[in-house]
C-alpha cells in the first residue's frame, strides 16, 4: 500500500517538475560590460511573451517565493531588445 501512494505522489508531482524544468534556463556566472560580477542563477526561458516571466505582475518565482513587480504593458526602455531591429539576412531570414 506504501509504494502504490509513493508511486502516486511521484506521478503526480511528475508534471509540475517537468514543466518547471521546460521553462527554465541555467545562467553561468559572467562579468558584465561594466565590470559587474553576475553569479549564477536561474531565469525563464526566452520567448516573445511578456506576461510569463518570474518578474511580471502576477506571477510568483517557484524559487524565492517573491511576487513579480514588473508591468508586462509597460513600454520597454530605449535600445532595448524588443524595440531594436533586426538587420535582415542575406539569406532572407
Amino acid at each position: 500500500m506504501k509504494k502504490t501512494l509513493f508511486a502516486a505522489a511521484v506521478l503526480a508531482l511528475l508534471p509540475a517538475t517537468v514543466a518547471y524544468a521546460q521553462g527554465t534556463v541555467n545562467v553561468r556566472s559572467h562579468v558584465r560590460s561594466d565590470g559587474v560580477y553576475v553569479p549564477p542563477h536561474t531565469r525563464t526561458a526566452p520567448n516573445s511573451s511578456r506576461t510569463d516571466n518570474w518578474s511580471s505582475q502576477g506571477n510568483i518565482n517557484p524559487r524565492t517565493g517573491e511576487a513579480g513587480k514588473t508591468d508586462p504593458y509597460a513600454p520597454k526602455p530605449f535600445g532595448s531588445s524588443s524595440t531594436t531591429k533586426r538587420q535582415a539576412s542575406p539569406w532572407g531570414n
